[in-house]
């Protein structure tokens, strides 16, 4: 086997983490809304399941799946480097695979009656965790959304106008999603712009790979 060969199987892989990142974060995430007692995704964000004595599941899901990313980051830029998008794109799919694991690394405070017992209310004050934990959704959506803007400029150089669409349309609506000024459905939003940027890095991830073959 040559050495080619064996950095290409080493690719693959790491672009391999990318495409099981998407669907490893959300089906877990969708278990356990619909079977976690007392949560409710319009009320309560994402970021609560990680508290209770299954809490464990959603610490573990933002750690292995931000983990997923980093790899993926990797690959990215063995694909990509030293061409455009290069060295941006890596860096930007790193920042939001950071984002994922400061999430579960760092816990928020129980809130609007999450776990069951929890105060009714949001906290008057916040746990230092909580306040690094609340920096960890923008970091990782707002690295998203640059990533998109520099990886479709790649696609438009190649004229490949649909992925230049997908990338648009992806950073849009994690924008829109994310920044919202409503705080109404905010928490519906939030996993919905997650799950926008997840379907992205594994469509990438699915694209670059098929790209290899």
């Amino acid at each position: 086997m040559n050495q080619t060969t064996v950095t290409t199987r080493q690719t693959s892989a790491l672009l391999a983490a990318g495409v099981a990142a998407g669907p490893v974060f959300i089906l877990t995430a969708v278990a356990q809304i619909l079977f976690r007692d007392g949560f409710d995704l319009s009320r309560h964000p994402l970021s609560l399941l990680s508290l209770g004595d299954l809490g464990w599941i959603q610490i573990t899901n933002f750690v292995v799946s931000g983990l997923l990313v980093l790899a993926f980051a990797v690959g990215l830029r063995q694909v990509l480097h030293p061409g455009r998008a290069g060295t941006w794109g890596p860096i930007l799919v790193c920042a939001f695979g950071v984002g994922l694991i400061l999430g579960g690394a760092f816990l928020t405070d129980p809130s609007l009656g999450f776990p069951v017992g929890a105060p009714a209310d949001l906290p008057e004050t916040r746990s230092r965790h909580a306040i690094v934990h609340d920096l960890a959704p923008g970091l990782a959506l707002d690295a998203i959304i640059v990533a998109t803007i520099v990886v479709a400029r790649r696609f438009a150089r190649g004229r490949q106008w649909s992925w230049v669409a997908y990338c648009a349309a992806t950073g849009t609506a994690v924008l829109v999603l994310s920044f919202w000024p409503s705080l109404d459905g905010i928490s519906i939003r939030l996993a919905l712009a997650v799950a926008t940027a997840f379907a992205w890095v594994s469509a990438l991830a699915v694209r670059l790979r098929a790209d290899l073959a």
